[in-house]
């Protein structure tokens, strides 16, 4: 750049001591009417909530990448011949997006009812309820026209289940263990069409797989295919009760990395460990000690 020459319009930068730093521009989208602003880069989600609007996603989550397989947050754009998935297409300067309209409702209500249809759902609790906001029918599919996942829950440990007849086949678990999160790569998705499954290598099973049971892929599974073993046993005995649980937050004592973890407590015992997917060092990350080794806590004897 000469001493006469400026700066591109289309990226401002600003000198920052002896560095210049990038200026991210906003955008001003359309949503239902509303006009908001986001960051450039931002999405069409992130717009609606900007906007206040409640858009239901399954495959998105804020610390993994999205793979647009559930297609549930979908939108209309205008100028689009198809609707768009809201959780990945980046938000443009004047775009127009409807939300609620009888295209995008119909839609959802339609991925909805396949999804229910395929998968045991009646632990995803936010999926319920959309089932019930959009007045999706489960039953509406003939069982002869349709095949549901019937595989038998694998317990192979102490640490956490799969149940694969509540899976979406979302991919969250595959992006945490991969380049989101673990970079462990133990899960991928293997087969085809209706004999899509999330699996180890070569099917092997968990303690003889890649995995570092950091429990990663459990904390973004939407469904509880992927489930503590402490809730599948409470579960089982019909004593899971998360309403009478409390929840303390805390700092993990086993490194000085300063993992913040959430203590699921009931009946004066944690039943499960997760942490805050806002939370800067661990974005809702952690290993195997901060995950599964609270035993301690619980165990340790009375004075």
């Amino acid at each position: 750049m000469t001493a006469t020459s400026r700066p591109s319009a289309e990226r401002p930068i600003s000198p920052v001591g002896e560095r210049q730093v990038a200026i991210r521009t906003k955008v001003t989208v359309s949503i239902d009417g509303t006009d908001v602003s986001v960051l450039e880069g931002q999405t069409v989600l992130d717009a609606c909530t900007a906007a206040g609007v409640d858009t239901p996603t399954i495959c998105y989550g804020p610390t993994v990448t999205p793979v647009n397989a559930c297609r549930v947050c979908v939108v209309e754009v205008e100028g689009s011949r198809t609707l768009v998935p809201s959780c990945s297409r980046p938000a443009e300067e004047g775009m127009v997006v409807t939300t609620d309209s009888d295209k995008v409702m119909h839609s959802r209500k339609m991925v909805l009812e396949f999804l229910g249809t395929s998968s045991d759902v009646s632990q995803a609790d936010d999926i319920m309820g959309w089932i019930d906001d959009y007045d999706a029918d489960l039953g509406r599919y003939d069982e002869a026209t349709t095949q549901r996942m019937t595989d038998e829950v694998k317990i192979e440990d102490d640490l956490y289940i799969r149940a694969y007849d509540r899976c979406v086949l979302c991919y969250k678990c595959v992006e945490a263990c991969g380049e989101d999160a673990q970079w462990t790569f133990a899960i991928a998705m293997s087969g085809r069409g209706f004999d899509s499954r999330i699996s180890t290598e070569f099917g092997v099973t968990l303690p003889d797989s890649a995995c570092v049971y950091c429990g990663n892929c459990v904390a973004v599974c939407p469904t509880n295919a992927l489930q503590f073993k402490t809730e599948f046993d409470l579960r089982k005995m019909a004593d899971w009760r998360p309403e009478d649980q409390t929840i303390t937050q805390t700092v993990c004592s086993y490194c000085g990395v300063g993992c913040n973890l959430d203590l699921h407590v009931q009946d004066n015992a944690i039943v499960k460990v997760t942490s805050p997917s806002d939370h800067s060092i661990t974005h809702g990350n952690l290993c195997v000690k901060g995950r599964f080794g609270y035993q301690y806590v619980q165990n340790r004897p009375s004075a």
